[in-house]
């Protein structure tokens, strides 16, 4: 059975930390990842980039996109703003070779892990607290209090759905929450699977 490329899917409450993991975890050549670059329906925020952030497609692209089957996963986060996984996306870094990882909503991650069991590894980055979470998004100075509010309300929802994930890391201590997560994704990796 060959080493088959897979699907690294890293999913969490907004400010657990899950962008500062896959991004340490892309620094590794042995791991061979590439980073799948998720559509968004919004429009840019200052310093983003088209095709290196996300693939910005505007909420009528997108709904044309999702009517044409495109996406992989898509989900809708907040009223008519989408964000989604185009299946050519991954075929692209497949086709290179590359093992591909996700930084992904709870729902998108289950769905990609329902679409390809056998090659998906699904980890949940657990912050320390809803308190703690609430301090790292104001911490960033991103976002309006409102929209702080909203990603907190939304934060236990999510949390609720750690137990359907392979991996469960706790993001308390960054340094070993990276040694974890490379530790974890290696061993996968390295791990014969059939398709599917």
């Amino acid at each position: 059975m060959e080493v088959l490329p897979k699907l690294i899917v890293f999913s969490a409450p907004s400010g657990a930390g899950k962008t500062t993991l896959v991004r340490h975890l892309l620094t590794k050549e042995e791991l061979n990842l590439a980073f799948s670059i998720s559509a968004a329906s919004r429009e840019a925020r200052e310093g983003e980039v088209e095709g290196k952030d996300y693939y910005f497609l505007g909420t009528k692209e997108f709904k044309n996109r999702i009517r044409a089957n495109d996406f992989l996963e898509f989900e809708e986060v907040y009223q008519d703003q989408f964000y989604g996984t185009l299946k050519d996306e991954v075929e692209r870094l497949w086709a290179q070779g590359k093992n591909v990882i996700f930084d992904i909503d709870v729902v998108g991650g289950l769905r990609l892990k329902e679409k390809f069991p056998n090659r998906t590894l699904s980890i949940f980055v657990k912050p320390p607290s809803i308190n703690e979470l609430q301090i790292r998004l104001k911490k960033r100075k991103t976002e309006t209090a409102e929209k702080i509010a909203m990603r907190v309300a939304k934060a236990s929802t999510e949390m609720a759905t750690a137990p359907q994930f392979d991996v469960i890391i706790k993001n308390d201590d960054l340094s070993e929450a990276k040694a974890l997560a490379y530790q974890t994704v290696l061993e996968f990796i390295n791990k014969k699977v059939s398709d599917g």
